[in-house]
């Protein structure tokens, strides 16, 4: 692993997972997206992970909510733009990469490998529903898997890889780091690798930290110091395992994607919260946060100014 004095702190700011009979504090509106990011980038976080809503809270994969979101977010601030190709289960690939003719960001999310993708067990939480859509839609995942292909992996990496987009490879279970490897060993996926660990998923990694320390084990096997190493785990365990990152020289990933909560019983009511309690964790333990430009160094990125395309792409 490359240890970086200095910690990426990104931050995924609404996903495609939690939905709005959760918590009335999740973004969902583009105004409310754009928001939510300008807030999270002034209290520290380097990198913006976006989805998009319809203001209903659907997921939406459509360029122009996308232009609804990201140009206002740069004229704002100053922050690294990682925007998503999963998308939801529910999506085509198409769909998935709707966006990526209109625009070319310095990062996207790559999802490395098809697997059981569950959330399903929000339904046994919720009595009250906000919209007809919502059970269905969590329900759906205990019967349909998220699929990305070895063949779409490649389609995405080489895609949106033209253009000089780079990628968090987000990495689910330690079969994943492998498939890394592969593309890697192909050239197809060019180091630095900035590898996501994502832990807790029902039908992925358990949010263990014994899990942790064998990823960063086998990553280190497979790519010495070729790798920036990252990591969160879904729900209560967010801010222990982004503090095992951070403690053994990697970033930290926080946002209401990710967890709806602050604290044991309390929801966070706002990304920009996680970000201001992550980024003590990090100073306390003497380690400096990174700005947007130290980021984009540590990771090799293009800068920011082709992000948003003057004309969408045929």
């Amino acid at each position: 692993m490359i240890k970086s004095p200095k910690v990426i702190i990104s931050t995924a700011v609404t996903g495609s997972v939690n939905i709005p009979s959760q918590s009335p504090y999740l973004p969902l509106a583009p105004e409310q997206v754009v928001e939510a990011a300008v807030g999270a980038a002034r209290a520290g976080s380097a990198i913006i992970h976006l989805h998009a809503r319809q203001p209903d809270g659907r997921p939406a994969f459509e360029p122009e909510v996308f232009e609804q979101i990201i140009p206002p977010i740069l004229d704002q601030v100053d922050v690294v733009i990682n925007i998503t190709t999963g998308g939801s289960s529910a999506m085509t690939m198409d769909q998935r990469l709707a966006w990526s003719r209109r625009f070319s960001p310095e990062l996207a999310s790559l999802n490395m490998g098809s697997m059981n993708f569950v959330y399903s067990g929000i339904a046994d939480k919720i009595t009250n529903w906000r919209h007809d859509w919502e059970k269905p839609y969590v329900l759906n995942t205990y019967s349909h898997p998220f699929i990305n292909s070895f063949d779409q992996i490649e389609h995405i990496l080489t895609t949106l890889g033209a253009g000089g987009t780079r990628f968090e490879y987000e990495c689910y279970d330690i079969g994943h780091l492998y498939t890394l490897a592969y593309f890697a060993d192909r050239g197809l996926a060019k180091p630095p690798f900035l590898i996501q660990g994502v832990f807790g998923i029902l039908g992925g990694i358990g949010a263990d930290h014994e899990n942790l320390t064998h990823m960063v084990a086998i990553a280190d096997k497979l790519f010495g110091d070729s790798y920036h190493f990252s990591c969160f785990a879904a729900g209560r365990n967010q801010f222990q395992f982004g503090t095992h990152s951070a403690w053994l020289g990697g970033h930290v990933r926080v946002g209401l994607e990710d967890s709806l909560w602050i604290g044991k019983g309390r929801l966070a009511t706002s990304n920009a919260e996680q970000v201001q309690k992550i980024r003590g964790v990090v100073e306390d333990i003497g380690r400096e946060v990174a700005t947007p430009d130290e980021a984009r160094q540590l990771l090799a990125l293009k800068g920011p100014g082709s992000t948003v395309l003057e004309q969408p792409l045929p």
